[in-house]
């Protein structure tokens, strides 16, 4: 295991973390001032088992500041943790600290156990970070875990070399247009233009001259030819997004392109060869939009040739931490800002929402969440008042506690990207996030443990023993009030052996 790095030009401070952390079997290389630490990362940079797996520096110190040192560390080390510690425990010092993009901010004098405790997260949290860079690197273009999306991508695969017509079904949100530049990306005609129309944003007096184009003077204001989407599209792909919104009366005239792959622009006489592969998606039932008289039957089987069924992200709960992770590092990149991370109780809690809005709405709370969010760590209390507001009951039990380290596909509008993998604890330590389900939290013990074999983690026995005797004791504590012998009794424990855990597991 890399070593915990303590930067500090008090003596006595790293002596103490440095026993500390070496009766954790915790290795630790110390530092008196910045300069050492930025020429050791520069020898380090050959070797990356040299390297620190978390940083831990004192905020004042001669020859540069822990602020200046977390600023050039951030910009070539950017997953790497860095705790800044400080005895002046002022606002403006902890808000510099966080914006910079530090792990946690560990005002001075410490309790020496949480301290322990926090570089621990720390070293969790570098662990999981290394483990989704290997993947990332490695990930293709598309990958879900959830075995809907499986489906999804088996049936790219299979249509790979065919110029078929294909209808995408799926809710608002889900990410049928990025489905549709899958298949044209890895179909013959990968090399041809990608065209994009959304005929339910259209008001129907523009819709047929955006499909079709039209001739000057068809109509007041045209003073010159135009194009339409199924020309701009020639030798590629047309993707007809909301195809059941579409006027009827442009239906007939769809139907007649598709049958005979010929059309005139508005006010044209010369029919117009179309060589475009046409890709249609709705979020509505067509069959009853054909039942109803709202959509063309011969329309629909024409464009029925294959269907792709794109499931909801509530079908779909194990991709929730990796999308999740991915947007917010999205974001930050857009606002041109640290990415914040999430905690293993934030991800359980969003994994269970329902997400009415499929992943753009996910999205969206991952914007929010880079703004609003108060430190680098979201907690579940940072959540937006929408997923804090409603219990996770929209979800099927399956998908709760089934969150596996995925990296899957960012079903996301006109994009498509990979997203990092993620570790989530057993629900049942989540309040409010499907606690009551049997089996959840096992479920979620089981999961953590296998992210952690994985890893290559040697201490996976010691490290989840003190994490689930942690929380069973602090759960008890806060239902007596802190009252340790009424916690001892309801656990079914001695006073001896609570006093002894509570002072091993560092809750003071």
């Amino acid at each position: 295991m890399k070593p915990i790095w303590i930067v500090d030009d008090d003596q006595s401070i790293r002596f103490v973390l440095e026993k500390a952390l070496l009766r954790e079997d915790l290795p630790t290389r110390s530092f008196t001032n910045a300069r050492e630490v930025l020429a050791a990362l520069e020898v380090a940079a050959d070797d990356e088992q040299q390297g620190p797996q978390v940083l831990v520096s004192d905020i004042r110190m001669p020859g540069g500041s822990g602020l200046d040192l977390l600023d050039k560390i951030k910009a070539k080390h950017p997953g790497l943790p860095v705790i800044i510690m400080t005895a002046f425990s002022d606002l403006d010092s902890a808000v510099s600290a966080f914006q910079g993009g530090a792990f946690e901010y560990l005002p001075k004098p410490f309790d020496l156990p949480r301290a322990v405790e926090l570089i621990r997260r720390a070293v969790d949290e570098s662990q999981r970070e290394e483990v989704a860079e290997e993947r990332m690197a490695a990930a293709p273009e598309m990958l879900g875990q959830a075995p809907a999306m499986q489906d999804v991508f088996r049936a790219i695969g299979r249509l790979s070399q065919s110029n078929v017509t294909v209808l995408i079904t799926g809710e608002s949100g889900s990410g049928k247009e990025l489905v549709a530049r899958a298949l044209h990306k890895h179909s013959p005609r990968t090399n041809g233009p990608f065209v994009a129309i959304n005929t339910a944003a259209i008001p129907k007096d523009l819709l047929e001259s955006e499909l079709f184009g039209h001739e000057r003077g068809a109509f007041t204001g045209a003073q010159t030819m135009r194009r339409g989407r199924f020309e701009q599209a020639e030798g590629g792909t047309l993707f007809l997004d909301e195809i059941g919104d579409m006027p009827f009366d442009l239906q007939t005239r769809l139907l007649r392109v598709l049958s005979d792959g010929h059309f005139y622009r508005v006010g044209g006489h010369n029919s117009v060869k179309a060589n475009v592969r046409v890709i249609a998606a709705t979020h509505q039932d067509l069959e009853q939009r054909v039942k109803l008289g709202g959509f063309r039957e011969d329309l629909f089987h024409r464009l029925n040739v294959i269907r792709l069924r794109l499931p909801a992200l509530r079908e779909r709960g194990e991709d929730v931490p990796a999308l999740t992770r991915h947007f917010l590092q999205q974001s930050a990149k857009q606002l041109g800002v640290e990415p914040k991370r999430i905690s293993d109780a934030a991800l359980v809690r969003l994994a269970t929402f329902g997400f009415p809005g499929n992943v753009r709405q996910l999205e969206n709370i991952c914007h929010w969440l880079t703004v609003m969010a108060p430190a680098q760590l979201i907690e579940s209390k940072d959540l937006p008042p929408e997923v804090m507001a409603v219990h996770a009951v929209d979800v099927p039990a399956a998908h709760a506690p089934a969150l596996q380290s995925t990296m899957p596909t960012v079903e996301h509008e006109g994009a498509q990207s990979s997203a990092v993998a993620a570790v989530v604890v057993p629900a049942a330590s989540v309040a409010g996030a499907d606690a009551g389900v049997p089996g959840a939290w096992e479920s979620g013990l089981e999961i953590e443990a296998q992210n952690l074999l994985a890893a290559g983690r040697t201490d996976v026995w010691d490290a989840l023993s003190r994490r689930f005797e942690s929380r069973l004791i602090l759960t008890a504590l806060a239902n007596t009030r802190g009252r340790r012998i009424e916690a001892a009794q309801k656990l079914g424990i001695g006073r001896n052996t609570i006093t002894r855990k509570i002072q091993e597991l560092g809750l003071e």
